[in-house]
């Protein structure tokens, strides 16, 4: 097991990584009867891929001797009503890092082997942007 879920009433839950102890709590967005006042468990998946984005193209800059760091990403969620589901993700890579044109492109591919983007339903929208400062 990796982790364990909590109901914790209110439509929120704990959810607890077993071998960290970190702990992440979930709410229902206000738009699905909830109070909105964590992640949902939608807003957990998109952010799920920019996390795993950045954390592949950090590893193949880590192999490159690029110093990855000050990334951010901007993660937007859309979602459909019928049925209710994740319709879009919208994920901005922002990289204020001075390297090549070829090792942009490394860096960029690198996402090819996110693990989440490789899980997600191919019908499911997703629209990254990689900005160079």
């Amino acid at each position: 097991m990796i982790s364990k879920v909590f109901y914790q009433g209110n439509l929120r839950t704990k959810c607890v990584h077993l071998k960290s102890g970190n702990e992440i709590v979930t709410d229902a967005p206000v738009d699905n009867f909830g109070k909105g006042e964590a992640f949902s468990p939608t807003d957990t998946v998109a952010t799920a891929l920019a996390s795993c984005m950045v954390t592949v193209m950090a590893i193949k800059a880590d192999q490159l001797n690029i110093d990855f760091k000050n990334i951010t990403s901007d993660v937007e969620k859309i979602i459909s009503t019928t049925p209710r589901m994740i319709s879009e993700i919208k994920v901005q890579i922002n990289l204020p890092l001075k390297i090549s044109k070829k090792n942009k492109v490394i860096i960029e591919r690198a996402d090819d082997n996110c693990p989440i983007h490789n899980s997600l339903n191919p019908k499911l929208k997703r629209t990254i942007k990689y900005i160079w400062i």
